[in-house]
């Protein structure tokens, strides 16, 4: 399979973390890993302070760091669904898809075996609300990691398993179904796909995933290209979203050549480590 793979997002990382201007949120990103590592130089073995270091690094574009302190957290805690989940998370970012679906797979299974958690939010969204719990997510990001994988059956068990929980909340459903619709599609269950969109309204109340409902507004029909598109900077998580979602309904309605454009578009904006970047990658990569 074609790939940009790792070379394109080391130039990613590189470019997009240089600026002449002193960033401030990068400064407190920043900040926020000096006091997680100061807290795991402190207790070397503390299973949450060897997830923050990892989550921060991870915000900072240092994936394989945060890989590494993932990983050194599993040998003190073998057993930690948060650890497996995060570190899995991180495979996806750097187009390791069957390792992030080994991590994930482990992570679900840890998961189940204890009450569900509200998942913490490092960068929280304006309302201050956690959308995710360590179920849900764990459910959202296998079954992505499925999917990149080209593991779609088993993608579309872990995204309808997961689809009660993901119904917790109207940020967590939109997102969780977005992906459970792509799925659908490639797997030819356009039927179904469409009935996962009946209860999806403007009604909803969102406070992060806004470009996830006008995407599901747009596979409805509801929301024109045009439109889904209009405010969307190229380069931001926003535009990677919009441009892909304006991607796989434009194969859904037949149009390959718009599909293709939509994609590459996506492809060279970046961010490269937005998921609908990574998504778009591999399905251009895919096409004949």
């Amino acid at each position: 399979m074609k790939s940009f793979g790792l070379a394109a997002l080391t130039f990613w990382a590189l470019t997009s973390c240089s600026s002449i201007a002193p960033d401030p949120a990068l400064a407190r990103d920043e900040q926020a890993l000096e006091v997680a590592e100061a807290r795991l130089a402190a207790d070397p073995s503390n299973e949450d302070a060897a997830v923050w270091v990892g989550r921060r690094l991870g915000y900072l574009g240092r994936y394989e760091e945060a890989i590494e302190v993932f990983t050194r957290g599993l040998e003190h805690h073998p057993d930690s669904a948060w650890l497996w989940r995060f570190r899995g998370h991180r495979w996806i970012t750097l187009r390791r898809f069957e390792r992030s679906v080994d991590d994930l797979e482990r992570a679900r299974v840890l998961a189940l075996l204890r009450p569900d958690e509200v998942e913490p939010d490092g960068k929280p969204n304006a309302a201050g609300i956690p959308v995710g719990t360590l179920r849900s997510n764990v459910d959202y990001h296998l079954g992505l990691a499925l999917l990149l994988a080209g593991r779609t059956e088993r993608a579309a068990v872990v995204y309808l398993d997961g689809l009660a929980l993901a119904r917790s909340n109207d940020d967590r459903h939109v997102s969780h179904v977005f992906w459970t619709w792509i799925t659908l599609v490639e797997l030819g269950r356009r039927d179904e796909a469409m009935r996962l969109l009946e209860p999806v309204s403007r009604a909803m109340t969102i406070h992060e995933n806004e470009d996830y409902l006008d995407a599901l507004l747009h596979f409805q029909g509801e929301l024109a290209r045009d439109e889904l598109l209009r405010d969307a900077e190229p380069g931001t998580t926003a535009f990677a979203t919009r441009a892909h979602a304006a991607a796989r309904k434009a194969a859904f309605d037949g149009d390959a050549r718009t599909a293709r454009d939509l994609y590459s578009r996506v492809v060279v904006a970046g961010p490269m480590a937005a998921f609908s970047c990574i998504a778009a990658e591999v399905a251009l990569a895919r096409i004949p």
